[in-house]
Formats: structure tokens, sequence, C-alpha cells
């Protein structure tokens, strides 16, 4: 099949490109269009001076540092639509987020019409069959991100500040609850069985714990239930209502966010991991709230269940996005900071 020849905005663009040391083809930029990624061609240029828009340079230089050959870009994206934040693209990153957020079910072979509702004997039943379904097959984690970089530290002498709730999100306790509350929400878990289960995986300090459960019975006596404001309130079908009735802006809005703090927390990882630093983040609320569980985006099937889930934690949870910025300035502040000297005068 012949291909059309590469327009005259294609070409200079290519162009443009290539002085920045990479390579695009005219396939390419059809794809990136297709995919909303880049502006259609006849936005490129300036219309008052037919120059090449520098942000039209700058977005095709990223797509091309980022693509390669049989990968995608994974959530990449998804940021490139929320920053456009147009109808269209908000559209396309709703899909996506309500894709991503059901992959447990289709991995276990389910369909969200067929968790059943209600309170009766039978439908309970039946949220713990799927429950069942969605742990078989798991694979055990035996640590979490805070439990791999203790051990590496500790092998060099460094201690790193200890967990502050639980010392393994993926503690196969907290997986077989976490599988019911996905599928049945908070109504199929009685307050004494979530607690029981926290506490049996809880090294944070004592008093902590103590502090929440208090705050739970507190809050029972003056007729108001906290667990009704968890993110799993509804299970699984809640969670997807959020993204289906999501404000288009606000949701473009949580996902620039979510994706520019876990490509700053990624790069503080790979290039500026020494002991100091690391210390700092973990002292953080957030390292808790959010690092462990979300943070670590990768660019893969798993990165963007991170990215979904710190967006529902952004769309849900009260003052979460304020610590989230709060956490942002701090690693900005940390990525900037000057690296501490070699032996002979270089940096680490």
């Amino acid at each position: 099949m012949t291909r059309t020849p590469p327009t005259a905005a294609e070409l200079a663009l290519a162009a443009e490109v290539s002085r920045l040391g990479l390579t695009i083809t005219p396939h390419q930029l059809e794809r990136w269009r297709a995919k909303h990624w880049l502006a259609p061609a006849d936005q490129w240029t300036d219309p008052a001076t037919s120059a090449l828009r520098p942000d039209i340079v700058h977005r095709t230089a990223w797509l091309a540092a980022l693509s390669r050959s049989g990968r995608g870009i994974s959530w990449i994206g998804w940021t490139f639509w929320a920053i456009d934040d147009t109808e269209q693209t908000a559209a396309l990153l709703r899909q996506a987020l309500i894709q991503t957020i059901q992959l447990p079910l289709r991995q276990a072979g389910i369909t969200l019409d067929q968790i059943p509702q209600g309170d009766s004997d039978t439908a309970f039943e039946a949220r713990q069959g799927l429950a069942e379904r969605l742990r078989r097959g798991r694979r055990a984690i035996g640590r979490d991100l805070g439990g791999l970089l203790r051990d590496h530290a500790a092998t060099a002498g460094i201690v790193l500040p200890e967990p502050r709730t639980v010392s393994n999100l993926f503690d196969a306790t907290l997986i077989r609850i976490g599988a019911r509350l996905l599928t049945g929400g908070m109504a199929d878990i009685s307050p004494e069985e979530l607690t029981d289960t926290w506490r049996s995986a809880w090294t944070g300090p004592p008093e902590r714990l103590d502090r929440i459960t208090a705050a739970h019975i507190t809050a029972d006596e003056t007729g108001t239930d906290l667990r009704a404001l968890s993110p799993l309130a509804h299970g699984l079908p809640g969670l997807v209502r959020v993204f289906e009735q999501a404000d288009a802006h606000l949701l473009c809005e949580a996902v620039r966010a979510c994706t520019k703090a876990s490509s700053t927390l990624m790069k503080l990882l790979l290039e500026r991991a020494d002991a100091e630093m690391l210390t700092a983040l973990m002292n953080d609320a957030m390292w808790e709230q959010w690092v462990r569980a979300g943070g670590i985006a990768p660019v893969s099937r798993l990165g963007e269940a991170a990215i979904t889930l710190s967006t529902v934690q952004y769309l849900l949870i009260p003052d979460w996005a304020e610590d989230l910025y709060r956490y942002q300035d701090r690693m900005d502040r940390l990525l900037a900071a000057p690296t501490a000297p070699t032996p002979d005068g270089g940096p680490v």
C-alpha cells in the first residue's frame, strides 16, 4: 500500500526534532495524531508567523524520545490528554481510567454486572465468592517498597524511618479483605473485622492504631460513619461511578497532578536516592498515604493501575490533593538541591 508523501508541515516538524537528536516518521506522526497525543497538523503553526509552535516541537520530541519499537507509552499518553484538557481528551482519559480500575475483574473473568447489589444473604454470599475469584492465583509479595528500601539500606549500615502503619501493604490478610471490599464495599466488612485485620498486620506505633480506633468509636457515638468516607465505601462499582460522574476538567487536573508527582518521585529515586533524601520522603505522611499506595508508577499496566489509584484518592479523600501538592513541592526542592561532592570534587 502506497503511503501519502509527507506534507511540508511534517517535514518541517521532523527537521526541528532532528536538530534535537531524535528521529520521527510520518507514520509516527499519523499515529500520535490518531491517539490524540499530538494536535492536528493545521494547529502546528502560529497563525501570525506561520512558524511551528514551540510547544508542538517540544511535545513531538517527547513522543519521539518515549516511543520504542513494539512498546507503548502507557500512562504517559494519559498525561498528554490531561494537559490538553479538551472534551475529547477528557472522554479518552475517563475511558482509560474506567478500563484500568476494572482490570482485577477482567483478570478474574468477572464483569461489573456480575456483582450483585443489596444486603440479602444470597447477594452477600455471591460477593464473597467473587472476592475469592479475585484472589485466586495472586502472587504473594513478601515486601513492598518500604521494606525493600530498608533491607538494602540495612546492608550498608543505614537506618531508615520505620513504617507508620503496616510493614507490607501486600500482606495476605490485607489482600483477602481488600478483595471483599472491591466486590462488596464497606457494607460487607464489620468494623470489628476491619480493625482486627489492620491490627494483625500493624507494625507502626501502637498508639497510632489506638488513635484511629478511638476516632471510629467516637464517630459511631455521634452517628458518623467514617467508613462511608473510604474510597472503597461502595466497592469497585462505586469507583467506576466516581470516574463516570467526575467533572471533566477536575479529572484532567487530577491526572496532571498525579502523573507529575509520580514522574518526579521516580526521577528522585533513580537519580538522587541517598539516605538523607529517602529519610526526608519517608518521614512525611504522604509516604504512607501515597508513595506506598500508588506513587510508584512504571511505564506499564502496573503503572496505569498506580496512577488510577492515585487519581481515586485525589478525587475522593478530603485534603488529599492539597497534601499531594505539598509533597510535590517538597520533592521539587529535593530534586533542585545540590548533590554532595565526591572525593574527586565532582557531583555524586
